[in-house]
């Protein structure tokens, strides 16, 4: 008998054409609809379709969101799938990081975050809706970065060494200016007086950009400053660098020693920006996104563009993001123990 399933030669007729032609849909709408309703479709089909957006909580033009603009579409071709910058901006951040919390676990909105929102907002925001170690869920670190210490170039002191004996000599007398109060670059200093034994006087400005003015100027000693804000100033002359915070030093500035070289023991200042989502994703959505950042992080067009401004890679893993964010929430917590933020 005729298999009825090989096609005739097509001069010859086949009597079941119709028949056949009406199983072959029957099989597909039957594994269309099987597709469909598989536990398994969201994960496969879903991240691969829909737009993923990073939710930055500051405004648009500022470091983070050059950060995640640099990172979006490097992001998408790992993906497969349109990624785009979402700007939320308010509260230190937390504006975006409470939206993130309240989205539906599915991977297409993520929390391109900056530390300070995570780390230092819960200790200094009167109220925040969401606890950031409970309530989010790591997917990746991006990359880390440090704060130089820069001077008024007309100042006695030349080195961190210096500049400390000068402080102990004039307490309270050594002014240093931030982005506001609770603002990551006060707390830095705030954490160099204590590791130091000096008394420094904290003069909050609205933003860095004046605060950086007042230094020229000569109104205020000195800053704690991200490197890629500083670079430029200092490369100009028109500030003197004294040291990195970080542990090790900063490609960007390789000439610079850090805190713990001069002396100042136990002082690692910096920031991160990280990637989460809310709770209840999907272990194989949170992967698929963990995997698709770690490939991103290898471009070295990336990689080159991040490095000029100060940037570190940060090559770690969801856990390792986490135990970071625990760390220093509660660093900041000790360090913000009886201070007023008004």
């Amino acid at each position: 008998m005729r298999d009825t399933h090989v096609p005739l030669a097509l001069n010859q007729s086949h009597p079941t054409t119709a028949t056949h032609k009406r199983r072959t849909w029957l099989t597909a709408m039957a594994s269309g609809l099987l597709a469909l309703t598989s536990p398994f479709a969201s994960a496969q089909t879903t991240p691969d379709t829909a737009v993923v957006k990073l939710i930055v909580g500051y405004a648009a033009g500022g470091p983070v969101d050059g950060a995640a603009r640099v990172f979006a579409p490097v992001l998408a071709r790992e993906l497969g799938q349109t990624v785009i910058v979402e700007n939320r901006a308010g509260a230190a951040g937390s504006v975006a990081g409470a939206s993130v919390v309240k989205a539906a676990p599915t991977g297409h909105e993520l929390f391109f975050a900056a530390s300070p929102t995570l780390t230092i907002s819960p200790h200094v925001l009167k109220a925040m809706s969401f606890d950031p170690r409970k309530d989010l869920a790591p997917i990746a670190p991006i990359l880390s970065y440090a704060n130089v210490l820069v001077v008024n170039n007309d100042q006695p002191f030349k080195t961190v060494p210096e500049l400390i004996a000068h402080a102990k000599a004039h307490p309270g007398q050594i002014t240093y200016g931030s982005a506001g109060m609770g603002a990551s670059n006060h707390l830095s200093g705030e954490l160099f007086a204590r590791r130091s034994g000096t008394r420094l006087t904290h003069v909050p400005y609205r933003g860095n950009a004046p605060a950086m003015a007042d230094v020229m100027g000569g109104q205020i000693h000195m800053m704690f400053d991200i490197i890629g804000s500083a670079r430029g100033y200092i490369d100009g002359a028109r500030v003197r660098p004294l040291a990195v915070t970080s542990l090790e030093r900063n490609p960007a500035l390789p000439q610079l020693p850090t805190m713990a070289e001069l002396g100042v023991k136990d002082y690692d200042v910096g920031g991160w920006f990280g990637l989460f989502g809310p709770l209840g994703m999907k272990p194989d959505v949170l992967s698929r996104l963990g995997a698709a950042t770690g490939k991103a992080l290898q471009d070295p067009d990336l990689r080159k563009r991040w490095a000029e401004q100060g940037y570190v890679v940060w090559e770690g893993t969801a856990a390792e993001l986490g135990e970071r964010t625990a760390r220093e929430h509660a660093l900041w917590a000790d360090v913000t123990k009886g201070m007023t933020f008004e």
